[in-house]
């Protein structure tokens, strides 16, 4: 059973539909880890262009849903409540295996150092136990 529904994930993250990656946050340790979900489906609005007959998610989108669930991770705290994570560095990106309609990706986001409201997290995209993509997201919770 999810710990946080869609419903709930929207609470926490300003991300909305059709920018909002994850489905549900699977398992949490909040300020030390996350684990969300994404059911890819055929009806996915960047398929109709990437690519016409042969629909491969964004590695860039890819990346994009690990850090929304690494914001999960931070922003459930008291402390980051109503704050927003950015972006501030992405680094040690590699692709593997193509994620397409069907497949269910598992995003795994450990929170590797922090001081303040910057941190760097080590972030995996897995289907069927198998790495899809990863890298290393800076970040920084600002308003």
């Amino acid at each position: 059973m999810a710990v946080y529904t869609t419903k709930q994930i929207m609470e926490i993250i300003p991300h909305r539909s059709p920018f909002l990656l994850i489905d549900t946050i699977e398992e949490l340790e909040e300020g030390v880890r996350a684990v969300g979900k994404k059911c890819v489906s055929f009806n996915e609005p960047y398929f109709a262009g990437h690519f016409p007959g042969n629909p491969v998610m964004p590695g860039v989108l890819l990346i994009e849903a690990m850090a929304q669930t690494g914001a999960v991770a931070m922003l459930g705290l008291p402390a980051w409540k109503g704050k927003t994570a950015y972006f501030a560095g992405i680094d040690k990106a590699r692709f593997k295996r193509k994620v397409e309609p069907g497949d269910v990706v598992l995003f795994e986001v450990k929170i590797i150092k922090q001081k303040g409201p910057m941190g760097v997290a080590e972030a995996e995209a897995t289907v069927n136990g198998e790495l899809a993509a990863k890298a290393e997201i800076s970040f920084v919770v600002g308003d």
